[in-house]
């Protein structure tokens, strides 16, 4: 949903922007044309309007992305882009690095990039069944989702396999990964978890949902805590997001949709702009059919001396 998150975040008139998921670079790119444009030198010597000089800064926990655009002659080269390698959660530090205090618009796409579908190194696609079961998006922290699996118990991996996948079969699918292991042949590729969730989920009416998709999802929620970073990120937004900045998050499914609604609904310092979340247009469905789940909500930071008033 590009064109409405430039719509959104574009109102705002912002100097300084967080894009909290980067990937492929579009909505940085895209969000340079909203950036005002840069004060002659006789302006910044004295300060400018602001003293900050217009920026984007996008933050990504893959290193594989971080390196192919922050590199001479590539994206990253930008003035007006400063790439961080690092979740989202830690964009109070990127922007401390960069000498500022707050952001005025803060962009989140919780969707995987099509890098990393395609990386046959990390898993986190069903369709690579050779690869291994990795679904880390930094493969130099944590542990992939093989070794995951290897360390808790089949009630844990079945409750996580529910919670974060909503897969109505996650019994059986558990309990069929805990007797490979007991086997001596531990789930450890891709195919390996496919074979199982072909096993375990019947095929319903609905045949266009792969039967390992709910459970790879959760896998990917679980080994790279994706749920517990949006949650806290967004729960801390409101302390460094300037007042009259704004948030825009645009989820794929509905564990991350209740946690940006809830969010914005219980924090007073949020004044929700989308009262529902919009969805495509049915151009951008065609042209791009993953973005057929998508849903953006975006909320703004309402004036300290508005907050201060309230009861």
């Amino acid at each position: 949903m590009p064109d409405e998150i430039v719509h959104w975040i574009g109102e705002t008139h912002p100097r300084t922007i967080v894009d909290g998921t980067y990937g492929g670079g579009g909505h940085t790119h895209l969000l340079l044309d909203v950036l005002p444009k840069a004060e002659c030198s006789s302006q910044q010597e004295h300060g400018g309007v602001s003293g900050l000089s217009p920026l984007i800064i996008g933050m990504d926990r893959d290193p594989a992305v971080i390196a192919r655009d922050d590199v001479a002659g590539g994206p990253g080269s930008d003035p007006r882009i400063e790439l961080f390698l690092g979740s989202y959660e830690k964009s109070p530090a990127a922007l401390e690095h960069c000498g500022r205090s707050h952001a005025d618009g803060f962009v989140l796409d919780l969707g995987l990039s099509s890098d990393q579908l395609a990386d046959r190194a990390r898993g986190f696609s069903f369709t690579l069944e050779e690869a291994e079961l990795d679904l880390r998006f930094d493969p130099e922290s944590d542990i992939p989702a093989y070794e995951w699996l290897a360390y808790h118990s089949e009630r844990q991996i079945a409750d996580a396999i529910y919670q974060f996948g909503e897969e109505r079969y996650s019994r059986r699918i558990a309990k069929m990964i805990i007797l490979r292991a007991k086997d001596r042949s531990p789930v450890r590729t891709v195919g390996d978890l496919v074979e199982i969730c072909r096993r375990c989920v019947p095929r319903g009416k609905n045949h266009d949902i792969h039967p390992a998709t709910r459970t790879f999802q959760a896998l990917r929620i679980a080994v790279n805590d994706e749920l517990g970073i949006l949650q806290r990120t967004l729960m801390s937004a409101a302390d460094w997001i300037a007042p009259g900045g704004r948030v825009a998050a645009i989820s794929f499914h509905s564990l991350e949709d209740r946690i940006v609604k809830n969010a914005f609904r219980d924090d007073e310092r949020w004044t929700i702009l989308t009262k529902k979340p919009l969805r495509p247009t049915e151009q951008e469905t065609r042209d791009n059919p993953r973005s057929r789940s998508a849903k953006l909500r975006v909320a703004e930071r309402k004036p300290d001396s508005i907050v201060n008033a309230a009861p």
